[in-house]
């Protein structure tokens, strides 16, 4: 009984949350998802290929399964304290007293020492121990939650790259077409100075659009190789922007965030670790009470090492009780105090920044859908316009002024365009990276994953 004592410092019950009840903006109407691969409802093989990449070979994944071992390794020697501590110790020596003859000696000894934790002072410990462990698996998964959506959002990025850099190109061919006939017309006579400045301007301005599309492509590929622990390089690609899949918004009431959401896990397992360190703190104001053992043999020659009379053990019990430590374990308390307070207004942040993040990316979601649309509209009326134009001047009604404006205003929607479809994709990859769910865990079972079992317990004696 006295092995089990009592446990000083208060015990952990989960904050109060004031969650609300509904989300502002949801989609009533769309299924729960938020336990599935959501990014292979884009319907891109290369993509499914590039995030399996990336859970195997990210080095922040790496890094983070690396820091759940060295967690574990702390948390079993935190543990160990709660198990008796054995050692042993071989010494051979000599003495001589003159004018007796010099006599070696050869000892062995074997020792064990045991601090009754009455009143839990270690028990409080490994229970921090253990929450600063399962916190660093919650900041394993919610890397792989950043990582995942992170290349999603990337290559999400390139291909709307590739899209504008397509239509730029495309452009360019029919203003260099144009620029030829405008400088055989001149040639002829048959178009002025002014009209032939004016097509070569708007060939110089498309062009010069191309070059920062360029670096960008270049660019972003290196940043997605990164992603995926590889050498800057080129990056595959099957499908164009306007071929991916759409997907669906995953439902679910804002209460089941907390279970959801890592980051949030994360920090109230770092809650706990503080609030158990409080009782650690505390219990120093207590005796601590050690029992300690020795049996060892000593002899003169090896022979006798190991008979009755070289035998030698001793046992006794200690007691250690503060008297007056100068306000050392009182500033200890305190420190402990402020930190899990810390660790409390740090988990409520979290919470509310969580919810935060899924109604923002739900009106982003909203929204992208309803600015795409229009963008859509704007460029029919473009296109309509830019065939208008070119049949007015070539029917003598107007100048060519008239034509570049609506080519340029073509030119510009349809870039345009291609910025609203890809901020319609990042709001879908923002609404699963806010709301979490099981497919983190899926998706932290595919990466690289640390080398310890965290359901079982570190061994007792190495």
């Amino acid at each position: 009984m006295l092995a089990v004592g009592c446990t000083v410092g208060p015990d952990y019950v989960r904050p109060d949350v004031d969650a609300p009840e509904k989300y502002r903006f949801a989609d009533t109407q769309a299924n729960d998802l938020a336990n599935t691969q959501w990014w292979q409802q884009f319907h891109d093989p290369t993509l499914d290929e590039l995030i399996r990449v990336a859970l195997a070979d990210n080095f922040d994944v790496r890094i983070a399964a690396a820091r759940v071992e060295e967690l574990y390794g702390t948390y079993g020697v935190t543990r160990s304290g709660k198990f008796p501590q054995v050692g042993a110790e071989a010494a051979v020596g000599g003495a001589r007293t003159p004018p007796d003859p010099s006599v070696d000696t050869i000892r062995i000894d074997a020792f064990a020492s045991w601090e009754i934790d009455l009143f839990g002072r270690l028990r409080r410990l490994t229970e921090a121990s253990r929450a600063d462990l399962l916190a660093s698996e919650e900041g394993r998964r919610f890397a792989v939650l950043t990582l995942v959506s992170a290349v999603a959002s990337t290559y999400i990025t390139l291909l709307g790259v590739d899209a504008q850099l397509d239509i730029a190109r495309r452009t360019l061919v029919s203003r260099e077409k144009a620029l030829k006939i405008f400088e055989t017309r001149n040639r002829r006579g048959a178009t002025s100075e002014f009209e032939l400045s004016q097509s070569r301007s708007e060939y110089a301005v498309t062009k010069s659009t191309i070059p920062p599309l360029e670096q960008a492509q270049a660019q972003i590929e290196n940043a997605l190789a990164v992603l995926l622990g590889r050498n800057p390089g080129p990056i595959p690609r099957t499908m164009k922007i306007d071929s991916l899949g759409m997907p669906e918004i995953p439902a679910g009431l804002p209460s089941d965030i907390l279970e959801r959401r890592p980051d949030i896990k994360q920090a109230e397992y770092n809650l706990i670790a503080a609030n158990a360190r409080i009782g650690a703190a505390k219990a120093q104001y207590y005796p601590s009470i050690s029992l300690t053992g020795l049996y060892g043999t000593l002899s003169t020659s090896l022979d006798g090492l190991f008979k009755k009379p070289a035998e030698l053990y001793s046992y006794g019990a200690g007691a250690l009780a503060p008297i007056f430590t100068g306000g050392a374990i009182g500033g200890q308390v305190r420190a402990s105090e402020a930190r899990q307070q810390q660790s409390l207004f740090n988990y409520q942040k979290a919470i509310r920044s969580a919810f935060s993040d899924v109604e923002n990316a739900l009106i982003a979601s909203q929204k992208s859908r309803e600015a795409l649309a229009a963008q859509a509209e704007r460029v029919d009326a473009m296109r309509d316009y830019a065939r208008l134009a070119n049949l007015r001047y070539d029917n003598g009604y107007s100048g060519y002024i008239e034509v570049l404006d609506a080519e340029r205003g073509l030119f510009a929607a349809e870039l345009d365009y291609t910025v609203a479809m890809g901020n319609t994709y990042f709001a879908m990859v923002d609404i699963y990276k806010s709301m979490g769910g099981g497919w983190v865990v899926d998706a932290a079972a595919q990466s690289t994953k640390p080398r310890v079992d965290l359901t079982q317990e570190p061994e007792v004696f190495p």
